[in-house]
């Protein structure tokens, strides 16, 4: 059985930063690619970063490029979100992914097939 775990969501103001981190159980994604979506009130998930392989390589939604950052360390079996400059439109709950067994660098959600749970994000004006 495997399951992602999210932590370091919560309440920020605008212009803030936050760490999101995703630990994964059950098994490795050392080389596979882990990505983060998210999803607000009364829209469809949508992708925000995704990383692959080793050394890394990145692939961000045109709306976070340059405010979040995506890493992971493959020992801990976790990866990051770093947000920074936060806004209020980035309000919503986080969800972490993995790709079982590919490395595909995609926001496609149907190449992910596990899921966490999320972690709430708000950002207040």
């Amino acid at each position: 059985h495997v399951d992602l775990s999210e932590s370091g969501g919560g309440l920020v103001q605008a212009g803030g930063s936050l760490r999101l981190s995703c630990t994964a159980s059950g098994r490795t994604f050392g080389g596979n690619t882990m990505g983060w979506f998210r999803q607000a009130p009364g829209k469809e998930r949508e992708f925000v970063a995704a990383i692959c392989c080793a050394p890394g390589r990145t692939y961000y939604a045109d709306s976070v490029r340059g405010r979040l950052s995506i890493s992971r360390d493959n020992a801990m079996n976790t990866v990051y979100l770093q947000m920074n400059s936060l806004k209020p439109e980035d309000t919503a709950v986080y969800y972490c992914a993995a790709q079982g067994g590919t490395a595909y660098l995609t926001g496609l959600p149907r190449s992910y097939d596990t899921w966490g749970q999320g972690t709430q994000v708000t950002v207040s004006s």
